[in-house]
């Protein structure tokens, strides 16, 4: 437990301080963890026998990233995915060792993680990036804790046994309801720095907290399919990046969503 508290303050200080500092710093970061996630997956997948050619999701994400520094268009973006999709299964033809299941396999990690991570940069460098990242980590944070101490008081009923045989339906329904306060919260701490509503922010912390469960669900879906309980050991008692950012790359980008909703709504 001593490791795991030490481990996750040091993850923390890194996180808050590459984002705080500037827009570049930032986005650095999501890719330098896309990147990580990228190598994990790839390297957990040698398991199963299957090669998938990583450097494709390296590349998609390096490019991804500096589109986000130039704030490029949507067409970019576009191109660059479709790129990636390409490359992910030219792979199969270009190398036997790859061959067609490591082809898919490559696609795969290009739509998750790799996607998503694209995702998380195109927001750190939106107008309302604090904002988001604010409500979806907190929500998200406090969400998982809430979500396991109430699995342990009150879980009786499973939500999905073959997936995680440890998260329960009365866990998950303590941190949705938790996300409900961390709106409200949230919303007495921006109230002198951003003109959010009450109800915005109320929403937007229940809902995307709620689809960061289901990003963690998502993510030990795929180990469940590699057979690991963790994708590394880079984080001693948490696991690996894509352990730590399985239930952010779903909140963040729903929770950019939520916001540029009420916005276009309440301009």
């Amino acid at each position: 437990m001593k490791q795991r508290v030490i481990s996750g303050a040091i993850l923390l200080i890194i996180t808050f301080t590459c984002i705080a500092v500037s827009e570049v710093t930032r986005v650095l970061f999501f890719a330098a963890a896309g990147i990580l996630c990228a190598y994990e997956l790839s390297r957990n997948l040698e398991k199963l026998e299957v090669y998938c050619c990583a450097w494709v999701m390296y590349v998609y994400i390096s490019v991804q990233a500096l589109l986000a520094l130039f704030h490029a268009g949507a067409t970019a973006y576009i191109a660059a995915m479709a790129g990636a999709i390409y490359l992910a299964l030219f792979s199969g033809i270009l190398h036997r060792k790859v061959s067609g299941n490591g082809a898919m396999y490559t696609l795969a990690g290009v739509c998750y993680p790799c996607f998503l991570f694209a995702l998380l940069m195109v927001i750190s460098v939106s107008d309302i990036w604090l904002e988001t990242l604010a409500l979806a980590a907190s929500a998200t944070w406090i969400c998982d804790s809430f979500a396991l101490f109430g699995g342990m008081l009150f879980g009786k009923h499973k939500v999905a046994p073959h997936v995680s045989p440890n998260k329960t339906i009365e866990g998950c329904l303590c941190g949705a309801l938790s996300s409900i306060l961390t709106g409200v919260l949230m919303f007495y701490i921006f109230r002198n720095v951003s003109a959010i509503p009450f109800w915005v922010c109320v929403i937007t912390c229940f809902v995307s907290s709620t689809l960061g469960q289901l990003g963690d669900l998502a993510e030990s879906l795929v180990k469940r399919m590699i057979g690991v309980k963790d994708f590394s050991n880079l984080i001693p008692g948490h696991g690996g990046m894509f352990d730590r950012a399985d239930s952010l790359l779903f909140s963040i980008p729903t929770a950019y969503l939520c916001l540029y909703i009420a916005g276009a709504v309440l301009a």
